[in-house]
Formats: C-alpha cells, sequence, structure tokens
C-alpha cells in the first residue's frame, strides 16, 4: 500500500530509481492508442486533481503520441464524472484522474450507490497524495486549531468546502463527530469560489487540499490551522499536523491515481501504468508536484488495487456512520 506519509527525498529518490529501470514503455497494446484520450476529473478547473490532471496529460501526450485531453465533469460528490467513466467502453480512451472523493467517499454520500468504486474500475495507477488543510479567513480572527474549538463549541461556525460529499465536506462532518463543534457546511461549485469567499469573511473556515491555497498563505489572506497527515506537508512546515494537536481520529490524506473502466485490456493497463510512472519520474514534473504539496510515488497497479480496496474499506464504512447525505 502506498505510504503518504514518506518523506519528499524518498518519494523522489524512488522515483529516480525506477526511472533508470524501466524508462522504455512496454512493447505492448500495439495499435494504441489510435486517437485522443480523455482523462474526466470529477472536480471544476482549478483546483488540485485538474492541475495534476493537467500536467500528467501534457507530459503522456508526449509519451503516447495522441492528445490527452482533460474534461471535467463536477458533482454529486465526484460520482457524476465517476459514473461516465465507470460506464465508458474499456479501450483506454476514458480514463478518469481518481482520487479519495469519487472512489472512497462520494458513493457512500448517495442513498442509492451508484457503482463500486473497486469493481467498476480498473485503477491503473498510483499518483500521490497530498495533506488536507484547515484554513481561517484572516478577519475571522483563528489563528490556531484551539481557537477554532473554542469557537465551535460556544457557536455555529460556517465551513466552506468543494462541494457536496469532496473530501472537504466529508472532513468536515467528522470533525464535527470527533470534537463535538457545531459546523455547518457551505457547500461550492470547486475551490476558487470557496477561496474568494474566505478571503472576503462570508465564510470563517475553509476545508480542502493544500495544493492551491499556499500563495493564500504565504500572502497573508488566509490563515492555515492545520494539516490533516501524519508529518507536516514540506510546503508548510510551520502548519501543525493534526496528530501533533492530539487530533489523530482526524487524520484524512487526499490521494490521486489514473483509474478506467472495469475490463480494460491488460496490455493498455501495463503501458498506462508506465508512461505514468515515467511522467512522475521526470525533475520538472516532480517538482511542480512538490511545490503543488504532493507527495509522487509511483506504484504497480496491483499495488494501487490494493491500496484502493484498503481505502474504501476503511472510509466507506466511516461517512456512512456519519450519516452524511448528499
Amino acid at each position: 500500500m502506498p505510504n503518504a506519509s514518506i518523506t519528499r527525498r524518498s518519494a523522489l529518490q524512488f522515483l529516480a530509481a525506477g526511472a533508470a529501470g524501466s524508462l522504455a514503455l512496454p512493447g505492448l497494446a500495439a495499435g494504441w492508442p489510435e486517437k485522443p484520450i480523455k482523462i474526466i476529473v470529477t472536480f471544476p478547473p482549478g483546483g488540485s486533481s485538474d492541475i495534476l490532471a493537467r500536467v500528467m496529460a501534457e507530459q503522456l501526450t508526449k509519451l503516447l503520441g495522441q492528445p490527452v485531453v482533460v474534461d471535467n465533469r463536477p458533482g454529486a460528490g465526484g460520482t457524476i464524472g465517476g459514473v461516465a467513466v465507470a460506464s465508458a467502453a474499456p479501450d483506454g480512451y476514458t480514463l478518469m484522474l481518481s482520487n479519495t472523493t469519487p472512489i472512497a467517499l462520494g458513493p457512500f454520500t448517495l442513498e442509492k450507490q451508484p457503482y463500486d468504486p473497486v469493481e467498476a474500475f480498473t485503477h491503473i495507477a498510483y499518483l500521490g497524495s497530498a495533506p488536507l488543510v484547515i484554513m481561517a479567513s484572516k478577519a475571522s480572527g483563528i489563528r490556531t486549531f484551539a481557537e477554532l474549538d473554542a469557537r465551535g463549541n460556544k457557536g455555529q461556525v460556517d465551513f466552506g468546502s468543494g462541494g457536496p460529499g469532496s473530501v472537504g465536506h466529508i472532513h468536515g462532518e467528522l470533525m464535527k463527530k470527533v470534537t463535538g463543534m457545531n459546523l455547518v457546511h457551505v457547500p461550492y461549485r470547486g475551490g476558487a469560489p470557496m477561496t474568494t469567499d474566505l478571503i472576503a469573511n462570508t465564510i470563517p473556515i475553509g476545508i480542502d487540499v493544500i495544493t492551491a491555497y499556499v500563495p493564500f498563505f504565504k500572502s497573508g489572506q488566509l490563515t492555515p490551522v492545520a494539516v490533516t497527515s501524519r508529518g507536516r506537508s514540506p510546503l508548510m512546515p510551520e502548519v501543525p499536523t493534526v496528530v501533533e494537536l492530539n487530533q489523530p481520529k482526524l487524520l484524512l490524506e487526499n490521494f490521486f491515481g489514473l483509474s478506467g473502466p472495469a475490463k480494460m485490456p491488460a496490455d493498455v493497463v501495463t503501458k498506462l501504468n508506465a508512461a505514468c510512472n515515467q511522467v512522475l519520474a521526470m525533475t520538472p514534473v516532480q517538482q511542480r508536484l512538490v511545490d503543488m504539496g504532493i507527495v509522487a510515488q509511483g506504484e504497480s497497479t496491483a499495488q494501487f488495487n490494493s491500496f484502493v480496496k484498503a481505502q474504501v474499506g476503511l472510509l466507506g464504512p466511516t461517512v456512512k456512520g456519519a450519516g452524511i447525505r448528499l
């Protein structure tokens, strides 16, 4: 199973070592690809999944010799995009930038689960992970988790996320359950509009993957309160983790991968996995992901599938137990 707390240095060493032995793509999947490939992103443009998908698409286009384009399909906790991929032909031309939301969270927030997140997909390549950040507007006056906890236990505190059933929404509901804070969810259509309202203090708290928010922390427009990982983020090493704050039950990291419909040809899967690992081994890509707060880590298809099964087994019951419904 991928270890999301792996250090940046060891992650990059791993990728470099893996690349040295397998830079050439397998001589399989004869004739594929013969036309453009689509990567469906289950969130609007501008968020971490969208940015990562575009980084991967640019390099995969060069490696595979066909255009790789990004198609944003947000909504319903990531399941709108998930359904589009699960129901597509398993020919390698419709893929998904999979992550925690459409795989391990969103399907369990709906009254009728739209797909089996393990069986409905071919999970091709693990790409990396990034922690969430609990952040506050500057005008809210909240600077620490203790201050947030005190505020939330005295009265209502609104928190924003990138959408209903998003990983930020789920984490807020989890925090509400664990700490007893009176947190009320305010859903947005992606991280960009949430950021606008956070800066304007329309909402005092936001929860999302750390990736897109570092410039706002460095400019002082927003305040990072805590990251939801075991280890501190290399992007903001001064920000404490939920473990350091004696809140280990609030651990939650967002993983990223590449998935496709179930029953994809094995040779196409092998070629895509090798291509993804080759992209992750590129120094400019490594630096871009580090800048985004993503710990990149290439894995085999078998390892990624084991990881997905474990995540679904862990987070699915958590969502159901919290009674989170869209």
